[in-house]
């Protein structure tokens, strides 16, 4: 039974390569360097310095060649077949945009699949939102206008600006990253999807998306078809948490002032 196991797990992982494998030879127009997992962890050093983990992996600050600082999201084990790896690389892979996260390499080494995105020293919108922080982080109402702007921006270039029209899915503050000048940058395309321009409606089989920021049509169909309507829908959301934040904040200082 354990030899069994182990057979059906290495079948499982070959599988799983063998598809990204295809869609890596078929596609090599892609911008991005492939490295190799040894190269990986030399730019890592060993996987020393973790900037955060979540379900898709674990996350590693590097230094490619160039001396230039990268987050390296090594992919986890996961249902998927690899294909949130192949949504990643296709969808950043090929696009340029200053509010799109870029893609700097990947690695696709067997059962070892890695991500090499621009470091965003800022990390991600959702810390300077969260009210977990205790208002250790802050932004003025000013530099909120200026990242809302920046990521419709960037929404607007997936769904209107690519040859093909691309889907988020999961337009949400966790995967809005910051860099050094709080310039806005939309990461995470695990769940994105491409389409023709020309097509309006999409088919998509399973719920995709975060809770509280998911479109109604994506859990029940009934509501009405799926278009790229579905990460206006969430850019709404991330607005109200936005402002929300900032009346949470005026209500706290105007509460200090009548304190004294």
């Amino acid at each position: 039974m354990f030899g069994l196991l182990i057979y059906k797990l290495r079948r499982r992982h070959l599988s799983i390569f063998n598809a990204i494998e295809d869609f890596l030879q078929g596609h090599n127009n892609l911008m991005p360097i492939r490295y190799s997992y040894s190269d990986i962890k030399k730019m890592t050093k060993g996987f020393r310095e973790k900037l955060g983990e979540g379900g898709y992996g674990s996350v590693y600050k590097g230094k490619i060649r160039s001396g230039r600082d990268v987050a390296v999201k090594i992919l986890g084990k996961n249902k998927s077949n690899g294909q949130d790896f192949i949504n990643e690389v296709s969808t950043t892979g090929r696009i340029h945009h200053v509010n799109i996260v870029r893609l700097v390499g990947y690695c696709a080494n067997m059962s070892k699949c890695a991500l090499v995105y621009d470091f965003m020293p800022n990390g991600s919108l959702e810390k300077y939102l969260s009210c977990q922080q205790g208002g250790t982080y802050s932004l003025t109402w000013e530099k909120k206008h200026a990242i809302a702007l920046g990521v419709v921006r960037g929404i607007e270039y997936l769904h209107r600006g690519c040859d093909m029209r691309i889907l988020h899915f999961d337009i949400k503050p966790h995967n809005i990253l910051l860099d050094d000048n709080f310039t806005p940058k939309i990461s995470d395309f695990g769940l994105a999807k491409s389409y023709p321009i020309e097509k309006s409606i999409v088919t998509i089989t399973t719920a995709q998306g975060t809770i509280g920021y998911v479109a109604p049509e994506l859990i029940n169909r009934g509501i009405g078809s799926i278009s790229y309507k579905a990460d206006v829908y969430s850019f709404g959301m991330l607005l109200m948490q936005m402002k929300l934040k900032l009346l949470r904040n005026q209500a706290m200082k105007k509460g200090r002032l009548l304190g004294r």
